[in-house]
Parts: C-alpha cells; structure tokens; sequence
C-alpha cells in the first residue's frame, strides 16, 4: 500500500527536479519548444516542460580571450609573430545561440584572421609605435563581423610584437643613429643660437669701446680667482691694426729715401 504512493511521489519529484531551473543574474537561458525558438528567459527561477522543451545557458559576462601568436608580414617585408587578447561579450542571447553554433570559437578565428589581415597592412614602425591605432582598428572590424552573432567586442590589445635577433639589432643600430643625428642636430641650433648672442653683444659693445675694455678687465678678473700659472692676456685688435700701420709707414719712408745714386764713375 505505502509503495504505491511512494512511486507516484517519487516520479513528481523527479519531474520538478528535471523541469526546474534558476539562473543566476548574469545568465541568461533560450527556450526551444519543440525545436522552435520560444524565448529568452531569466534570471531567476524558470519551468521547463521536460522532452517538450529545451533550454542553453548563455553567460553574459565579459569574456578575456587569449588570441594566438600568429606569424604576421608586414607591409615592408618583415616577418613578426604577434599576440593579443581580446574582450567581448554576448549582448544578444538569441543570435548568440542561433547563428552561429559555437559563438566563442567563431569569435577566435575571426580574431586571428583580422589580426594577420590588419597588421599586414601596416609597416613595422607602425606596429610598434601606433599600438592604439592598430587596436582601434582591429576592435572595430571583429565587433563588425560579429554584430550579426551578437557578439559586443569590448576591447583588443596587441601583447607583444617579437623579433628575430637580426632585426633587433638592425632596430638597435637605427635607434642608435637617430640619437646621435639628434644631439648633432640639438648642439648644432645651440651653436646657431650662441653665434647669434655674440653677434648681438658684439654689437652693444660696438656702440662703446669702454665697454669692451671693461669686458676685459672682468675677464682678468675671473683668472686671478683661479689657481692658474698661466694667463692669457687678451690683446685688443685695435692694438694689432695701429702696428700694421706703423709698420706699413716705416717701409713707405725707407722706398721714399733710398740709397743715394754713385756719381764716382771713371774719368776720361
């Protein structure tokens, strides 16, 4: 007698068991019935109708995907192998189930094949200087094709950009010419702006000659503060024209007065 309530118990329980599901909030369940789509249902607790209904769970959560390293060209024939990681979601639970069969490998692909498509477009300066850019750009066509699966790309960064040696050093050797062309060309306007101070100082000292006389005691000044045995006196210019001057009037007096002509020819 207790056995046939027993069973019918048993049987109830296991039906509501089978038919009773709870999702939590960021879960999301599609309901088939009988193979149809009915609808998106959760969070919460939810009834399906056993063998008459199906449902998939859908996680919501921002997904933190890991792309493979891929062997990329770039536009000025260098072969680099990059990685990267890419974020996305599903926005929309119905198509995420519906178009695609398996919404995460699909994203994967179209993820290493955009990131070989993209970076082969660019050269290996850009690469490794325009990361953002190529990030954007990389963001915006994958979150494109996968609008359709209902797939939200949140974000992709480029992780690492690697070299053979060859190359690191071809880069290194570079790195190290654009510093020097640099620091030549740094000391070569600092050279241009010191000229252009002296020319302007020249110029105020022009104007009054004490004013260089006192440029030369100040420097005399300087010296002697110093434990030097040597000093170098700087002799005015002026000084140096006045003998030449000198000089070029001794040699004009001494052709004027030359020798005197010998009259102490022989006599007839």
């Amino acid at each position: 007698m207790l056995l046939s309530y027993l069973v019918p118990v048993v049987l109830l329980i296991m039906l509501l068991a089978a038919s009773i599901r709870i999702l939590p909030e960021y879960k999301r369940g599609v309901v088939f019935f009988l193979g149809r789509f009915q609808s998106v249902k959760g969070p919460g607790l939810i009834i399906i109708i056993p063998a008459i209904q199906k449902m998939q769970v859908v996680d919501l959560r921002v997904v933190t995907m890991d792309v493979p390293e891929q062997d990329v060209i770039s536009q000025d024939n260098v072969t680099v192998k990059v990685n990267a990681v890419l974020y996305f979601r599903v926005v929309d639970p119905e198509k995420a189930i519906i178009q695609v069969e398996n919404f995460t490998l699909a994203t994967s692909q179209l993820a290493q094949t955009t990131l070989r498509s993209v970076l082969g477009k660019h050269d290996l300066d850009e690469m490794l200087s325009e990361r953002d850019k190529l990030n954007d750009d990389i963001q915006e066509i994958i979150d494109t094709s996968a609008e359709g699966w209902g797939i939200k790309v949140a974000n992709v960064e480029i992780k690492h950009v690697d070299l053979d040696e060859s190359m690191i050093r071809a880069i290194a050797r570079q790195a190290e010419a654009e510093r020097e062309r640099r620091a030549k060309v740094i000391h070569a306007e600092g050279e241009l702006q010191a000229s252009r101070k002296l020319v302007q100082a020249a110029n105020v000292m022009a104007e009054n000659s004490a004013a260089l006389q006192l440029r030369y005691l100040q420097t005399m000044s300087d010296m002697s503060n110093k434990n030097a045995s040597t000093i170098v006196f700087p002799l005015p210019m002026d000084i140096m024209e006045a003998f030449k001057h000198m000089r070029a009037s001794a040699a004009a007096r001494e052709g004027t007065s030359g020798p005197a002509p010998d009259d102490s020819g022989d006599s007839a």
